[in-house]
């Protein structure tokens, strides 16, 4: 067999499991890596086997469903994974003049073609192989954003993208036997399934963004079409653009896979369109594709692998948290060779065991995590729950689905993690104290809890290899300045379980004092906003603990003191902040310092005790929430004019 003829039977196999089973054993990154090689062969050859993929729409409709004669034929996209290759599309179908363009997010779910007689959303269907589709009209009516009936009443397709938000693959996954593999499976997997139900469990969302066939109505532009599908109650998203330049091109395109990770559904690229369909009907279509459109493809996030070991870590909490050693794999430009597995339990639910093949996901700077087995391999084995800490020996003791060291005293590791967390940037800030200086004070000064950093000398540290007179004296300066702290940092360095800086701030402020943290109930604590029991009864716990206490005391021995920090006054005095969305002059992070520094508080969720709403881009439920509460509601250019005050 030839290796166009390899390549042949491969994808179709490959595209079996995808279009038809949605069960996908290789990434899209994968599939069209040997898809654009068939492709260079073809080409070379000029050669096209009757059964290539290359001739191919989509995939074969399902038996399982009533089939569907498309209208008209829906097409895929050409596409290109560089800014250049948009450029060079631009330039041939401008031949040299500017064209306006279309510009949309490429929705990584199922694309679904709606139809409307009278008003009345009569049918539902796949794409299919581009020409018959399988009816699924049942299930897109559990999709709460579609539209069961319209202002329009002439016949009219509407075509779109049905996803499921990461939101609700995250609360599907919460409780499913089997947890899905990814969003795009996910909904895959509902609306090409003949349980109803199951499909309206998964939480889906539809996004128009095309009109196929249509009688009774004459568009002319693709600005036209958008503004129409708004105007009939259809959820076009909240990203259309009219582009020309090349230059704004290239800024979009960054733009818009830098905010890619932080979107609550899938993109794997970005589509455009000739926004004139005169010019369309010019240009015309090939075998598969509209000359008038193209997709640019972002970078892949994730790509299949082999599990080779699972180790486990011991956390500065004790916790044992299993690592996947992998082969390593270039994921979106960087070498993934481990990922993160959450428990025990997580790994037997996915199923995930060593040797197998699975699907690896990396977003942004987001640690890489296996999201799902794509081959289970001969010959793989368990991931076995270890009996004792992998550092000191000791035994091991569940609480829930975690595992803990037993030795809450010498486990290197836990000591060695804890002190690391104690000196880092957000909690008391000791500049040059590493994970490697605080092991070799463990090892050879016997260095074991936080307050004895306090009592190192130029002279032990002299004593150790590494260290001369300046490194020595400098150090020994920097951890007694940091006997002089705040509240909040003091908080989070002595390890609260969650309880990060976000919380270690907000007790901090409610409180004032450590002595009136200590003494607060449950009840107390769980009555501030975005605390819940759970983290009340964690910090009413870590207090309660005697050796805590004694931790606690013995730091306060040493001399550790709090800053008073002044109360700052200002435009946002006695005011309660919520910032929704993205801002472009900050991140959200840098702009909530700058209303606490004028006298503000600054609150994650909408409630009534909110005074003022920011409002970035993409803003989403929040916003809603506060219109309906009757909240003021700004948007960046004001909230810059109020940092002018």
């Amino acid at each position: 067999m030839g290796r166009m003829e390899e390549l042949v039977a491969l994808l179709n196999k490959y595209a079996k499991e995808y279009y038809e089973n949605d069960d996908p054993t290789v990434s899209d990154a994968e599939y069209d890596a040997l898809y654009d090689e068939l492709v260079m062969l073809e080409q070379f050859g000029g050669l096209v086997l009757p059964d290539s993929p290359t001739r191919r729409v989509g995939g074969r409709p399902n038996e399982g469903f009533r089939q569907v004669k498309h209208k008209e034929r829906l097409y895929s996209l050409d596409k290109t994974k560089t800014v250049e290759g948009v450029g060079e599309w631009m330039n041939k179908l401008g031949k040299g003049e500017t064209v306006d363009l279309t510009l949309e997010y490429k929705y990584d779910g199922l694309t679904l073609n709606l139809t409307y007689e009278g008003g009345r959303l009569i049918r539902a269907c796949t794409r299919g192989d581009g020409e018959v589709g399988e009816e699924v009209t049942e299930q897109v009516k559990t999709i709460k954003n579609v539209p069961l009936t319209i202002p329009f009443q002439g016949e009219i397709d509407v075509s779109g993208e049905g996803v499921m938000p990461l939101s609700s693959l995250e609360k599907y996954n919460m409780d499913a036997k089997v947890p899905l593999k990814n969003a795009r499976n996910g909904v895959a997997g509902a609306i090409r399934n003949l349980d109803v139900a199951e499909t309206a469990r998964r939480g889906l969302s539809f996004y128009a963004y095309n009109v196929g066939y249509h009688k009774g109505i004459e568009f002319h532009y693709q600005h036209e079409v958008h503004r129409f599908l708004i105007e009939q109650g259809f959820n076009v998203g909240d990203y259309f653009k009219v582009v020309s330049d090349f230059d704004e091109v290239k800024r979009l395109l960054a733009e818009a896979e830098e905010k890619r990770p932080h979107l609550d559904f899938l993109i794997d690229g970005m589509v455009f369109k000739a926004d004139s369909f005169a010019l369309r009907e010019m240009l015309g279509f090939t075998e598969k594709f509209p000359r008038w459109a193209l997709a640019y493809k972002f970078k892949a996030e994730e790509l299949t692998t082999v599990v080779r070991d699972v180790l486990w870590q011991v956390s500065r909490t004790g916790k044992l948290n299993p690592l996947a050693v992998l082969d390593p794999v270039d994921i979106g430009g960087a070498t993934v060779s481990r990922a993160t597995l959450s428990n025990i339990s997580e790994i037997r639910r996915k199923g995930i065991r060593i040797g197998d093949r699975v699907f690896v996901r990396r977003s942004g700077d987001v640690i890489p995590e296996i999201t799902g087995v794509a081959e289970e391999v001969e010959g793989a084995r368990e991931v076995e729950k270890p009996a004792v800490c992998p550092v000191c020996g000791s035994p091991v003791v569940e609480k829930g689905v975690f595992l803990y060291c037993s030795n809450e005293e010498n486990c290197a590791p836990k000591l060695i993690s804890a002190i690391e967390h104690f000196c880092s940037k957000d909690a008391l800030d000791i500049d040059g104290l590493s994970e490697k200086t605080i092991e070799q004070f463990y090892n050879e000064l016997g260095l074991k809890y936080a307050y004895e950093l306090f009592d190192l000398t130029k002279e032990q540290l002299l004593s150790l290899d590494g260290f001369k007179d300046k490194k020595a004296e400098k150090l020994v300066a920097g951890i007694q300045k940091a006997k002089s702290t705040t509240l909040a940092r003091f908080l989070y360095a002595i390890g609260i379980p969650n309880v990060g800086k976000k919380a270690a701030y907000v007790l901090a402020e409610t409180y004032e004092t450590l002595d009136r943290i200590r003494a607060a109930s449950v009840d107390d604590i769980a009555s501030i906003e975005d605390f819940g029991l759970i983290t009340a009864s964690g910090i009413v716990d870590y207090f309660a603990d005697s050796d805590n206490a004694a931790y606690i005391d013995a730091l306060l021995e040493k001399g550790v003191t709090f800053l008073k920090e002044e109360k700052t006054e200002g435009v946002f005095s006695g005011k309660t902040v919520v910032i929704t969305g993205t801002l472009s002059s900050y991140k959200r992070s840098a702009a909530q310092e700058e209303i606490r520094k004028r006298g503000g508080k600054v609150a994650e969720s909408v409630s009534k005790m909110v005074d003022l709403v920011v409002v970035g881009e993409d803003a989403g439920s929040k916003l809603d929430k506060a219109k309906k509460l009757g909240i003021e509601v700004i948007d960046e250019a004001a909230f810059l004019e109020l940092l002018k005050q």
